[in-house]
């Protein structure tokens, strides 16, 4: 079911907006009238194709909204899962053009990385504690992960470099912890995601001193997003929902799944 959330004083005004997500195993879809938000979840993947526009025009009918009547609509452009992303551009495309409105491409780890400061934004009275730099990780499958960094700025996630596929044990923060100021940076750094059960054993063991919050991208965030995309001149032409992609390889092959067993099976066997 449809939830209807009133806008906080976290939350900056807002336009109407459609914003959906099927990045991940998760589909989230949103919509804003500037006054209330919309929010509707529901299996992600390969699974939304069938029921992301059924979904999509029911929030839009509890919101009493036409497409026609939106500033925009924003769609999670990717990295992730590879039907999900064509799935959301095409649903994009199709809306948007049909509707006359402009689109607003989301990257994922942006998305990602906005929820984490808003859910810690809630849970801190004092900015003094909250993540000053905040590093969003999405399960990429194929033994790796979506890795990008970012910076607060007066309340924004600014990206302090391009997403980048890692491998868990491979992942590097010395960098993006520098320039967190004051003594106690790794405090100040946040880490959010989906790795932190999947690739327990492997994450560098310099995490368990980050916060860490357990999150996916979605639409609440990208519609919180929006306003300053849409300000900003982000939109859009509806032929340009375009994905991004990270990897351009679907799957590993059968005999490149075996090497990767054998080499797992090594490393448990002989631990560095």
């Amino acid at each position: 079911m449809p939830t209807t959330v009133p806008r906080t004083a976290l939350t900056p005004p807002t336009g109407r907006f459609l914003a959906f997500d099927t990045s991940t195993d998760r589909m989230s879809i949103g919509v804003s009238d500037g006054a209330q938000q919309w929010l509707h979840e529901g299996a992600g993947g390969p699974l939304s194709s069938a029921t992301l526009i059924p979904a999509i025009l029911q929030l839009l009918a509890d919101a009493g909204l036409r497409l026609d009547q939106l500033d925009a609509i924003a769609f999670g452009r990717g990295p992730g899962s590879f039907t999900g992303l064509r799935t959301a551009c095409a649903v994009a495309q199709g809306l948007a053009l049909g509707a006359g409105v402009p689109v607003l491409p989301v990257d994922s780890l942006l998305a990602l990385a906005e929820e984490a400061r808003f859910q810690w934004a809630l849970a801190n009275t004092s900015a003094d504690n909250a993540p000053q730099t905040i590093t969003a990780l999405l399960d990429a499958r194929m033994d790796e992960m979506y890795v990008q960094h970012f910076r607060l700025n007066k309340g924004a996630c600014q990206a302090l470099a391009p997403c980048v596929l890692v491998r868990p044990e491979a992942l590097q923060l010395s960098a993006v912890l520098q320039s967190a100021e004051g003594p106690d940076s790794e405090a100040k750094h946040g880490l959010a995601g989906n790795v932190f059960e999947v690739y327990a054993a492997r994450l560098p063991a310099l995490l368990t001193d980050c916060n860490r919050l357990t999150a996916l991208p979605g639409a609440a965030a990208m519609l919180r997003l929006a306003p300053a995309m849409l300000a900003s001149g982000a939109a859009l032409d509806a032929s340009q929902a375009l994905p991004l992609y990270i990897r351009d390889k679907v799957a590993l092959t059968t005999d490149e799944r075996a090497e990767v067993k054998r080499q797992a099976l090594l490393e448990h066997v002989n631990p560095s």
